[in-house]
């Protein structure tokens, strides 16, 4: 009478069937690692797109109605200026607009407001600045005191302003209105250079050099003297160079 041989697996198979398991979780997870670390870094370098495009959108509001008014020499009463000062790649601007918004209703304020922007170190970071904004609701004589300090970005590595002088054509790194360059006038335009670090993946708490993003935007500003280019001209403007053949409208 014969014997029935019972089916099962040998030692050497189990081992290779062991092998190949652990070969297809190790590819496994090593997709899934991936995927992740793209997902946190995709999620960190949305919420720096987020912070500069909001920044860029108050930032253009406000210069865009920003304004002056005739009497500069005025006593005992308000005196808008509008003043950026280069300093190097993190730059300062105090200006008066027309885009206050009230937040409270029945409170007496307008539209006019001062607006002062200016970096300072990251309390998180020191290695980083953040971009400060005051917001004083009504305009005096001293348009850097006063008003509500409030962060607009963090992490800014880059604050650069250029304006548009209206009539030379011309991208100048400074701007005062109490000078005698351009007394009492608006640039025509501002350049903003905003540059911003994202946080680490690995450790939000830090910045990744490998996240760093620039944002470039050109502000014009309405309450301007407008210029438009000559018949005669030839030449052509670029950022932060000589726009030649302009002429005031």
């Amino acid at each position: 009478m014969s014997r029935t041989r019972q089916a099962g697996f040998t030692l050497i198979e189990v081992m290779v069937a062991l092998a190949v398991m652990g070969l297809i979780a190790s590819l496994a997870w090593g997709t899934m690692a991936s995927s992740i670390e793209m997902r946190n870094y995709l999620e960190l370098d949305q919420i720096v797109e987020r912070e500069a495009r909001a920044t860029l959108a108050r930032l253009e509001r406000e210069l865009n109605l920003a304004f002056l008014t005739e009497n500069s020499s005025a006593v005992n009463t308000y005196k808008t200026v509008f003043i950026g000062k280069d300093e190097d790649d993190t730059d300062t601007l105090w200006f008066a607009t027309k885009s206050h918004r009230r937040s409270y209703k029945g409170v007496h304020e307008c539209d006019q407001t001062e607006i002062t922007l200016w970096t300072d170190n990251d309390p998180k970071i020191s290695s980083r600045q953040v971009l400060l904004h005051r917001e004083a609701p009504r305009i005096d004589h001293e348009p850097d005191q006063d008003g509500v300090i409030l962060p607009l970005a963090t992490s800014v590595t880059r604050f650069d302003l250029t304006y548009l002088d209206p009539t030379t054509g011309e991208w100048l790194d400074e701007w005062d209105t109490t000078g005698i360059e351009t007394p009492n006038r608006l640039p025509r335009a501002v350049q903003v250079v905003l540059q911003l670090m994202a946080p680490d993946p690995d450790d939000p708490d830090e910045r990744s050099d490998d996240l760093e993003r620039t944002y470039v935007r050109t502000i014009m500003v309405e309450t301007a003297t407008e210029q438009t280019r000559s018949l005669l001209s030839t030449g052509s403007s670029g950022g932060g160079g000589k726009a030649g053949g302009f002429s005031l409208q």
